[in-house]
């Protein structure tokens, strides 16, 4: 889908011509585009909470203890499993388009002096469909990783953690990735798109959607560690999904290291807590 700047609406009632001329600004379409994709990751997500809340009869279930509660899915069918893949594809929308919304906006704005210039652009959803294609690649992917963990009988049918060490090692490794060269050099990319999409500006639909297969990559590299982390808190944990969301999104919007330095330190911390109680919790107890 692509559109050119100097549309005519003047044959239009004035209504329709002043959304015309609203919906023919990069800068509004790419607002569009990430609230109406993370819109709808999250309310896929209420619709699974809704359907958790119901299995429960609404009797002596808190809000908090809803939003924490995960998704219980034991079926392990083709259905079960397309159901998993949709659940982590709604988590993504949710989490990732925010984090991503500096890169489309820096994206539109090129788009928008383009588009002054009479220069043929194309439209921000073609970007984000590249993008979220990453995304949801990692979600089958996730899916797969998910059923592989739970017949390891490392998570059990609620998708809930089954072993301490296994959540601890989940935070360990998540913060020293961090600290990694390829965690800062994504990171680097995710934070300053505009090089990127300077170098390598598209007119067509086909090389802007690889523009937004790179940075999705791009993304990927640096935030699947983290996305990893709802292995350890329960998948479908809309307390930690919110949260983890945010602090990625943060992330990319800073510059420096500093706060990536900081979630990673905050994430072994945990991680060794977990590890430690766990260990505490078999440690044989003398008696006299």
């Amino acid at each position: 889908m692509s559109e050119t700047a100097g549309h005519d609406f003047g044959h239009l009632p004035p209504a329709a011509a002043g959304l015309g001329h609203i919906f023919a600004r990069p800068k509004v379409l790419a607002a569009v585009c990430v609230i109406a994709l993370a819109g709808l990751g999250w309310f896929y997500i209420a619709l699974l909470l809704a359907g958790v809340g119901g299995s429960f009869g609404g009797f002596g279930v808190t809000v908090v203890e809803l939003l924490c509660r995960p998704l219980s899915v034991t079926s392990w069918s083709v259905s079960g499993i397309a159901v998993v893949a949709l659940m982590w594809g709604a988590m993504t929308l949710a989490m990732m388009l925010p984090s991503a919304a500096p890169m489309i906006m820096t994206y539109a704005g090129i788009a928008d002096t383009a588009a002054r210039k009479n220069e043929r652009i194309v439209s921000p959803f073609v970007l984000a469909a590249g993008y979220t294609a990453i995304w949801f690649g990692f979600s089958l992917i996730a899916a797969l990783v998910q059923i592989t963990f739970t017949r390891a009988t490392l998570l059990d049918n609620s998708m809930m953690s089954a072993s301490g060490l296994f959540s601890g090692a989940i935070f360990i490794g998540a913060g020293r990735y961090q600290f990694s060269a390829l965690k800062l050099a994504c990171l680097n990319r995710c934070q300053q798109p505009f090089p990127f999409f300077f170098a390598n500006w598209a007119t067509t639909p086909r090389g802007v959607f690889r523009l937004g297969l790179r940075q999705g990559l791009y993304c990927l590299g640096c935030c699947w560690a983290m996305m990893l982390v709802m292995f350890a808190v329960g998948v479908m944990n809309v307390v930690w999904m919110a949260g983890l969301g945010m602090a990625m999104t943060v992330e990319k919007m800073l510059t420096g290291r500093r706060f990536t330095h900081t979630i990673g330190v905050a994430l072994i911390v945990v991680g060794a807590g977990i590890v430690v109680t766990a260990f505490a919790a078999h440690w044989p107890v003398r008696t006299s």
